[in-house]
């Protein structure tokens, strides 16, 4: 489009170059006023000309044009008169409903700056700007002669205060240049705050709503069918069967008609269902078209600022954000979705019941709803593992008395001295002592176990393909199958840090080298890279520095208890020792989450990514790293590597000169891991919701509220407007730590759920809670967050399938090398006598001489048991001290050791294949929805060639042509 077109549409509309304070406005509102005639700036009128945004006019042709006139010609509600307004909306009650000052134009977006100044000195315009500023100066140099320090302070601060006021007024100039209607509210209520309202009339909304391509609803409706008749009657059947189920929502329920959808087109109006105008762009749509014009408006005022992100960072607006619909708590309030959704989704009592999900899009957007929809499904496909889960340790409880290795253990007539857990202050202790420990792996190491991993593994690909289908289908009914195609790509604009990296790398160029456009190259984040690479493995460092203390305080606490003279701490050491140490742990993993995750921010920030998707695809795959070994590093070490690096009596492997690796109990390490998991889930689960998520924003919110009074709070409560309580609601960060607590609990289900069994259940009764919590966060605690598109999970999906695939992998060394399943089948298969698993504990234990011990290592006193000791056995597969290889691994180890090795390759790939079997066998999309998506593209290309006849017919008539005129008798010419 040419400037001048541009210059003169929107003359017609003002100039935004003064801004005034009404005199008779009692509240003190600020209004903006765009009805000067003084001409606009010619820089300002084309500052479009350079970007990628096709500026488009604003006029509407059709019968829009008598809706848009009131808009455009005032933007004074009190200046309006009776019949510029042309809607049958009545005015609404401000304070409960975000609408401007005059009850007919909706606040879609609100803007908050800092103001220091009382209001009466801000009753100048923006052309006295100079005189004030040598109003000023003659102020200062007065006050100078006084106190220079202080004058020269106060002057800085007040060009700094005249400066941002400066921009502000220059990038709301532009914003009423692109069609944006303002109004302001300055100190009235809450001090030192401002709020600029912003609404976009109908003609605006129609132009962004082109050219964003959003698909908007047609006249043309058509039947949704479920499938063939037996299938529609078991759909109709079910959805009887669930009413209890489902929540009381309008827009939730089932319709037998779809209206079809297709981008939208001003000069195509006729085609779309505009019976009501009020609501056919809902407040979600609004709210992301004004965000679209707030990141694409330039001020160029300020040096290399583009968009709202940056007037944001360098602090020129505060805050920036949609708005809710009303109020919640005030039960005479008219009924909003955001009341519905309180009362329906964002409570406690109703968590058997299924999520509103339309109405969660319908109000949060599409990216928000996504997020809902996975989390309900993957809660829901947690039913049938926790099942399953319960089954087989209820079974380990059914068998543990049948359990012939633990009945060996406990049986007291086995007398069997084993060799000391320590040096020196270790005595020899009878195996007997064990037997509790040993009965309570039973309960997680079973025949079971490995059927559940397998299940476990299938039922990942299950949930997998479950969500797919179920993604695809959320697709179609909200018109997002063509989401890619049509406009996916054209909101991908550069970040504001980005150009402002390119442009000084374009300035540092040379006149002669400015041909081409410049782009940051790998060679330009070279040192990013290297800061990133270096930086990670540090931290990843880090990690396992931590692990490794935690180890040495198991040993020396283990050690000092042993050593000490009181009775009451020599009893249950390795439990206290054990528990104390996964508190540990827990407490370590929750602080670096939170330190791991700044880092990340950090590190992605000095990457400079080009786009937001891809800060944010970055973001989360360093933060989901950090934080991946974060938590799981200490599991890995109790599943893989603890009581395998030790040694044996008479040659241990020592650390840090005198600490002796920790060995495992006698039943293995399995036990222990289950314990750290059970801790580190409930842990995780219990502090990060209930404090993080809970007790911090509520902390922040009385923060916020403590700047003022408790009688002034009382009093502004009853009066302030919909955008000043929102103003007090927590600032909405994105999903990302939503996704990363559920990513990170998928791990512990999946990875390691061999050695615990009833993690599934714990993930499903945190869920049920945690579906409710967010609702109830997003609804009350924080600011509506921005309706952002999109089709899939994103990255995250990916992760999720990542997860599914180690998880075979980790499974099978768990159940081959941590647990005793391996060597019960080689014993019972290869060396028992009567094929039974009477003799397995004796199996599993070498002998030791104990006049081999190092000198300075035995036992202080040998005759701790009542008796001299001569041999003493350990857990390990080794020759007797007798044989001509005296310590070595024996026979039994080799032979274990493949056994061990042939396992992890038969069951990772049967089970692998098995997973990719079901992942073939059911397909992405459903049936019906593939038929129901190609019907409804033969519905559009049927709708636009009766469009195209229709035309045709109709010129044909207006403009006939010689050969009809011919043909025709004379009395008709």
């Amino acid at each position: 489009m040419e400037p001048s077109s541009h210059s003169a549409t929107m003359k017609g509309e003002g100039d935004v170059n003064t801004a005034r304070t009404d005199e008779g406005d009692t509240s003190g509102e600020k209004l903006l006023d765009f009805n000067s005639t003084e001409e606009q700036p010619t820089a300002r009128g084309s500052m479009w000309q350079n970007e990628k945004y096709e500026t488009v006019p604003l006029d509407v042709k059709g019968f829009d044009e008598d809706h848009s006139k009131g808009h455009r010609d005032s933007e004074y509600p009190q200046h309006e008169s009776s019949n510029t307004q042309k809607t049958d909306e009545a005015p609404r009650h401000s304070n409960q409903w975000p609408y401007f000052q005059d009850g007919k134009r909706r606040i879609d977006y609100v803007l908050t700056y800092h103001v220091q100044k009382p209001e009466s000195t801000h009753k100048q315009s923006s052309h006295s700007c100079m005189r004030s500023f040598c109003c000023r100066c003659k102020k200062a140099k007065a006050s100078a002669q006084e106190d220079p320090e202080l004058a020269a302070q106060e002057e800085r601060l007040d060009y700094h205060d005249d400066d941002q006021r400066l921009r502000r007024e220059e990038f709301e100039e532009n914003l009423h240049l692109m069609g944006l209607q303002m109004e302001k509210d300055e100190g009235n209520k809450i001090p030192g705050v401002g709020f600029l309202k912003i609404h976009a009339p109908w003609e605006v909304l129609c132009r962004e709503a082109e050219f964003m391509k959003l698909k908007m609803p047609t006249v043309k409706k058509y039947e949704v069918r479920m499938g063939n008749d037996i299938v529609e009657k078991i759909h109709k059947f079910m959805q009887k069967v669930t009413t209890p189920l489902r929540p009381k929502v309008g827009i939730n329920g089932t319709e037998n008609e779809k209206h079809l959808s297709y981008p939208f087109s001003r000069e195509k109006q006729h085609l779309f269902d505009l019976s009501d105008r009020n609501s056919f762009f809902d407040s979600k749509t609004r709210n992301s078209i004004v965000y679209e014009i707030l990141k694409r408006t330039k001020c160029t005022r300020a040096k290399y600022i583009m968009g709202i992100s940056s007037l944001l960072g360098s602090g020129i607006y505060t805050a920036a954000y949609p708005l809710h619909d009303g109020d919640i708590d005030d039960p005479q309030a008219e009924s909003n979705d955001r009341k519905l959704l309180y009362e329906e989704w964002a409570s406690y009592s109703i968590f058997y019941k299924y999520q509103p999900i339309g109405l969660v899009r319908k109000y949060f957007g599409e990216k928000v709803g996504l997020y809902f929809a996975w989390l309900g499904v993957y809660t829901q496909m947690l039913i049938p593992a926790a099942i399953v889960g319960v089954i087989v340790f209820l079974y380990g409880c059914a068998t543990v008395d049948d359990n012939i290795p633990s009945m060996e253990i406990c049986d007291a007539k086995n007398n069997i001295t084993m060799c000391p857990m320590c040096d020196r202050v270790c005595g020899y202790w009878k195996l007997t002592t064990a037997c509790g420990t040993a009965r309570a792996s039973h309960l997680f190491d079973n025949a079971a176990t490995v059927f559940f991993s397998i299940f476990m593994a299938l039922w990942a690909t299950m949930f997998m393909e479950h969500w797919k289908r179920r993604q695809m289908r959320l697709n179609y009914v909200w018109d997002l199958t063509g989401f890619e195609d049509s406009g996916g790509k054209q909101k991908s604009h550069p970040r504001a840090e980005y150009e402002f990296r390119v442009m000084k790398k374009s300035m540092r160029k040379e006149p002669a080298q400015k041909a081409g456009k410049d782009k940051l190259t790998c060679r330009d984040r070279m040192p990013a890279y290297m800061t990133i690479v270096i930086m990670m493995c540090f931290l990843i460092f880090v990690t396992l520095a931590i692990v490794f203390g935690v180890v040495l305080y198991r040993i020396s606490i283990q050690t000092a208890l042993l050593m000490s003279s009181t009775p009451s701490f020599r009893t249950n050491i390795r439990a206290t020792v054990k528990t104390t140490a996964a508190v540990i742990n827990l407490i370590i993993i929750i602080i670096m989450d939170e330190i791991y995750g700044a880092i990340a921010r950090w590190l992605t920030v000095l990457e400079v990514p080009k786009t937001d998707k891809s800060f944010e695809e970055r973001l989360i795959f360093k933060t989901f790293v950090l934080k991946f070994a974060n938590a799981f590093t200490p599991i890995v070490y109790l599943a893989f590597f603890r009581g395998r690096l030790i040694g044996r009596p008479g040659k241990y492997i020592y650390v840090l000169g005198s600490y002796r690796m920790e060995e495992c109990a006698h039943a293995g390490c399995l036990m222990e891991l289950c314990i750290q998991l059970c801790i580190t889930m409930l842990g995780k689960q219990l502090i990060q919701n209930n404090l993080f998520e809970i007790g911090l924003p509520k902390l922040k919110k009385l923060l916020r509220r403590r700047k003022m009074d408790k009688k002034q709070q009382e009093e502004l409560n009853k009066t302030l407007q919909r955008h000043e309580k929102d103003h007090f609601l927590g600032p909405f960060v994105g999903l990302t730590p939503e996704y990363m607590e559920m990513i990170i609990q998928f791990g512990m289900v999946t990875l390691f759920v061999a050695s615990f069994p009833l993690a599934p259940l714990f993930a499903l009764l945190n869920n049920i809670i945690e579906i409710r919590l967010d609702a109830k966060k997003f609804v009350t605690e924080l600011r509506r967050p921005i309706a952002v598109r999109a089709k899939d999970i994103g990255i995250w999906y990916n992760l999720l399938r990542g997860l599914s695939k180690v998880a075979v992998i980790v499974n099978a060394f768990v159940i081959a090398f941590t647990s005793d399943f391996i060597p019960r089948l080689v014993y019972q298969y290869m060396y028992s006598l009567d094929g039974t698993l009477h003799g397995f504990v004796d199996f599993t234990l070498s002998q030791f001489n104990v006049s081999h011990f190092q000198p300075g290592t035995e036992p202080i006193n040998p005759m701790h048991l009542g008796y001299k000791v001569e041999f003493c056995r350990y857990k390990d597969f080794r020759d007797p001290p007798g044989s001509d290889t005296p310590y070595d691994f024996s026979r039994q180890f080799w032979a274990i050791l493949a056994a061990r090795l042939a396992f992890v390759i038969i069951f990772q790939n049967v089970v692998m294949l098995m997973s990719d079997f079901v992942d073939w066998l059911i397909p992405d999309i459903p049936k019906d929805i593939s038929t129901q998506i190609h019907k409804e593209r033969n519905l559009i290309v049927e709708l636009f060639m009766k469009e195209e006849q229709g035309k045709k017919f109709r010129n044909t008539l207006s403009d006939p042509s010689p050969q009809q005129l011919r043909s025709r008798p004379s009395s008709q010419a």
